[in-house]
């Protein structure tokens, strides 16, 4: 053990920490395989105080910290390429306390959000945030990039959710942030600095989630479709009429891969493009609704064929169309831009989106899909076989700066949910102003002043 990590073991005794190769390898990067791992060790704390005292003993030996939770992220916000501490809150991972007159419920950072979700369960409530890597991302990561998922359009993102946080700042400073309260005009609320933060102005590790009433019985119905153009009809159509918990798209490509990955096949023929939604089905009234809408996307041309879920498990083949395409591209390591504009401007967008990349990619093969209720598209670049991942990646790069642009001229995210971490940090100003950049250094200097807290990362 190098003298520095003695050290640190001396600082918190009983601290687990690991150094063997292949931990450094699994704990230093996330999904985005694009950076080799080379952290410095791997410190796995149990508790609060030996998290901050984690982080006191970094700022007294000016050692640079990465947070770290399930890794899923996909724009290298969890990567410790430099030698870096990374600070995996894994052992972190229980509810502490439920209380049901506020239904809130306190969860260490480390709980990954299907055991959120379970716990939820056990006293008739849910935690209504949800997407497809729930068995693997934790709540602290979920936070740290507030997160949305399939069913923003009901529920909204993280944000919406979290009603107080324990986060330990730069400095080893434990801050109690709005403490669960409703109202709360006293001030700034620096709860909502750091989710979203990416980890770079502390550690977040406690949070305490509102959770809510179960959704009524709902009902999942897959639409195919001539053009992305009537899509927005669609959706129109079915929010007037129906009470939707998600409304998702994809295209006949992304369909392809799924099933190649072993999902049923919906219908006989292919289509260009395809919706799976989820509504409230409690009643009859709204059954013969959302029948009325199907019939009147019909008649309008709009849709060309569907199928309504009969039960459970038909439910389940509907929804892993769309929440199985990432794991279905995988093995092609897709160069992927998570991007948003308003809902109305979806389809100028996508037409000027498509243009552009059609032209720069000939040779490549794009998938697109995304939350259309709240104007996220997910574009993945799929790699040829017989390209070499820094070629690849360089030519992506290249169209990326110009699709910045055209986000900038739409006034649009070069970031809806993955945050920017290392992938997106050269397009951070067409989203940021400088204005609000300098802002942004401002805050992390107040809150980590020596810059140790997942340094690199959002901004230089």
């Amino acid at each position: 053990m190098s003298d520095r990590l003695a050290s640190l073991q001396q600082a918190v005794p009983g601290l687990r920490l690991k150094t063997d190769a292949a931990d450094l390898e699994h704990y230093g990067r996330d999904w985005t395989r694009r950076w080799t791992p080379a952290p410095l060790a791997i410190a796995l704390p149990g508790s609060v105080e030996e998290v901050q005292a984690v982080v006191r003993w970094a700022n007294d030996n000016d050692v640079a910290i990465v947070p770290s939770g399930g890794r899923t992220g996909l724009s290298g916000g969890a990567v410790a390429a430099n030698g870096e501490l990374v600070l995996s809150l894994e052992r972190m991972n229980k509810a502490l306390s439920f209380d049901r007159i506020d239904r809130l419920m306190t969860v260490q950072a480390g709980m990954p959000l299907q055991a959120v979700h379970n716990a939820a369960k056990e006293h008739g409530l849910i935690y209504p945030v949800d997407f497809a890597a729930r068995g693997s991302c934790s709540i602290g990561g979920n936070i740290a990039t507030n997160a949305g998922g399939i069913r923003v359009i009901r529920y909204g993102n993280t944000r919406e959710w979290v009603a107080g946080l324990k986060v330990v700042a730069g400095n080893g400073e434990l801050l109690e942030l709005n403490r669960g309260l409703v109202k709360n005009s006293s001030g700034y609320d620096l709860r909502n600095l750091f989710i979203g933060a990416e980890g770079t102005l502390g550690i977040v590790v406690e949070a305490t989630l509102k959770l809510a009433d179960p959704p009524p019985p709902g009902n999942v119905m897959l639409l195919a479709l001539p053009s992305f153009e009537v899509l927005m009809q669609v959706f129109a159509a079915f929010r007037e009429r129906l009470q939707l918990e998600a409304f998702e798209f994809f295209t006949d490509k992304a369909l392809a891969h799924v099933l190649a990955h072993g999902a049923q096949k919906p219908f006989d023929e292919v289509y260009p493009y395809y919706v799976v939604t989820e509504y409230a089905s409690n009643s009859e009234a709204n059954e013969a609704a959302a029948l009325a809408a199907f019939e009147y996307g019909m008649e309008q041309g709009w849709i060309l064929d569907g199928v309504i879920s009969q039960s459970d498990a038909q439910a389940q083949q509907l929804w892993r169309l769309r929440e199985g395409i990432t794991e279905s591209i995988a093995r092609y390591k897709p160069y992927k831009n998570d991007v948003s504009v308003r809902i109305s401007q979806m389809p100028a967008f996508l037409d000027a989106s498509q243009e552009l990349i059609g032209e720069n990619y000939p040779d490549f093969e794009v998938i697109w899909f995304g939350h259309i209720g709240d104007g996220n598209l997910h574009i993945n670049v799929l790699k040829p076989d017989d390209w070499n991942d820094a070629d690849f990646i360089a030519a992506c790069e290249k169209v990326t700066k110009l699709l910045a642009q055209t986000l900038h001229d739409f006034g649009g995210s070069i970031s809806a949910e993955h945050g920017i971490g290392l992938v997106k940090k050269p397009y951070l100003s067409s989203t940021r102003s400088d204005a609000e950049v300098a802002m942004f250094k401002g805050i992390k200097r107040a809150l980590d002043p020596k810059g140790l807290m997942n340094p690199g990362k959002v901004f230089d």
